[in-house]
């Protein structure tokens, strides 16, 4: 490996920069693009997190670090007069945009990622020729292949997954999980001054400034994984998939965003969690929830987003075309009558953040039903979210979300009424909607748009043994004429 100095984009932010690494003493570039910035209608927020991590890298880093702030890419690495050294960037188009600059020799070498746990090649061996995928055999794999939660070669407690103990809904009567609360970093004066400079270069953004709440260096990184870990942790599991309309973290990690910075490696997140249960700390199925996120799901969007390749963006199986709403695209969670779907987007205004079930059964679960382009909806996740990237998304929307792959990842379209809802959320209590009706002024958008879901897409879901009964069920509604009706004209959510 040659000596050159190693650019960084700003999701590989660390720790392998640091300490006694085949990087140590080596200079490192960071590259503000000016054009990067601008090219898309990013959350205030995420904008607030990349430039605060590389900028406190460049501080920590000191006399090691050249940090330029240019129009592009190119302009930084002509201006530093030296070819550089990159890790392999996490998305086809930086990937084309590093082959170019190495074509002109303004880059030297590309190395392998430093931030995920399994290399690509050990990926593309396990997978070999399938045409569909399922992640609960990538996991167990994983779990095999790190010896993570294995006993004598087999899983801990005799089960793979305690995904059935994890899906508990909130506890009745309370607001909050009443756990202990998010650990959260302080700023300083570079969050100042990113601040500052944000607001003075007037950026396409959308969502709402706030404080920093996620950690931005390896060294916050570290610390948020040890509060997760101690404090959170052990109430994580049962009820991960329920949703509480005045707690917004509940016992969630929110290490999304230092893991997909690259702060925080996932085998050492993974090894913590399973140290905690082995020490009787933790409970397996909170331990096993979590490792199942980072080591499961997690490593199995970054390898399917290089498997299926440029062109799955484009998949659009259930002819979704609607265009997003601009109350979407503008994050006006006012403008949202139906309480649920309100919650979230005003977590997405206000934070970039809501949890994983709320951006599957929530925003997720609306999009589908109403049809809007999935195309769209992926580009509009990867940017209103603080943890989203290019490679993060196509997978989690076109393949989980809106079932556009036509089943390359999921068995079945992930889609519900109002039902689902009212029973892992408080968030039917008090909405102008009532969950279990279909039709009239309170009927549930949800409910009613299910049902004129379903019977849009009833041939493809008779075909599917997972989804059969829903057809059959509609078939059953006495009132489903009018339910179609109302639901094509309907305005208000």
């Amino acid at each position: 490996m040659s000596d050159d100095p190693l650019w960084l984009f700003g999701d590989q932010l660390g720790p392998h920069v640091h300490g006694v690494t085949a990087h140590e003493n080596r200079e490192v570039v960071l590259v503000e693009s000016e054009r990067v910035l601008r090219r898309r209608r990013f959350h205030r927020q995420k904008l607030h997190l990349v430039l605060s991590g590389m900028r406190h890298l460049a501080d920590e880093l000191g006399d090691r670090a050249t940090h330029l702030r240019t129009r592009t890419y190119r302009e930084a690495l002509e201006r530093l007069g030296r070819p550089v050294v990159v890790h392999q960037p996490t998305s086809h188009a930086a990937a084309d945009l590093v082959e170019r600059l190495r074509a002109d020799g303004l880059v030297s070498e590309v190395l392998p990622t430093p931030t995920f746990a399994l290399p690509r090649a050990e990926f593309d061996d396990w997978a070999g020729d399938r045409e569909t995928f399922r992640m609960e055999d990538f996991y167990r794999a994983q779990r095999r292949r790190f010896d993570v939660l294995m006993d004598a070669g087999e899983p801990t407690g005799g089960r793979w997954n305690y995904d059935h103990e994890n899906r508990e809904p909130p506890p009745k009567g309370v607001a909050t999980l009443e756990v202990p609360g998010p650990w959260q970093p302080p700023e300083d004066g570079i969050d100042e001054r990113v601040r500052a400079d944000l607001d003075a270069m007037d950026l396409p953004t959308v969502g709402r400034d706030g404080p920093r709440r996620f950690a931005v260096t390896a060294d916050e990184a570290r610390r948020a994984l040890a509060h997760f870990v101690q404090e959170r942790l052990p109430h994580f599991g049962p009820p991960e998939d329920a949703m509480l309309t005045a707690d917004w973290a509940m016992a969630h990690s929110l290490l999304s965003v230092p893991l997909n910075l690259g702060l925080l490696h996932p085998l050492d997140a993974v090894r913590e969690a399973e140290a905690a249960y082995r020490s009787g700390d933790v409970p397996l199925p909170s331990a096993e929830g979590f490792i199942r996120q980072i080591l499961g799901w997690r490593e199995y969007i970054w390898q399917l987003y290089w498997r299926f390749g440029r062109d799955y963006l484009g998949r659009n199986a259930l002819e979704a075309h609607a265009p997003l709403p601009q109350w979407w695209e503008s994050l006006d969670a006012d403008a949202v009558t139906g309480k649920c779907l309100s919650t979230a987007l005003e977590g997405v205004r206000d934070r970039g953040w809501t949890h994983h079930i709320q951006r599957l059964m929530v925003l997720g679960n609306h999009a589908l039903q109403r049809g809007y382009r999935p195309a769209d909806l992926s580009e509009w996740f990867a940017t209103a979210f603080v943890d989203g990237y290019a490679w993060v998304m196509p997978p989690n929307v076109i393949g989980m979300s809106q079932h556009a792959d036509g089943g390359m990842m999921a068995t079945k379209p992930y889609s519900s009424g109002g039902a689902y809802i009212n029973k892992m959320s408080d968030h039917c209590k008090g909405c102008a909607f009532d969950p279990k009706k279909r039709l009239g002024d309170d009927a549930c958008p949800f409910t009613a748009g299910y049902w004129a879901w379903v019977h849009r897409h009833r041939d493809l879901l008779a075909a599917n043994h997972r989804t059969a009964r829903a057809v059959a069920s509609m078939h059953r509604l006495a009132d489903l004429d009018a339910v179609l009706e109302q639901e094509s004209a309907r305005e208000q959510f």
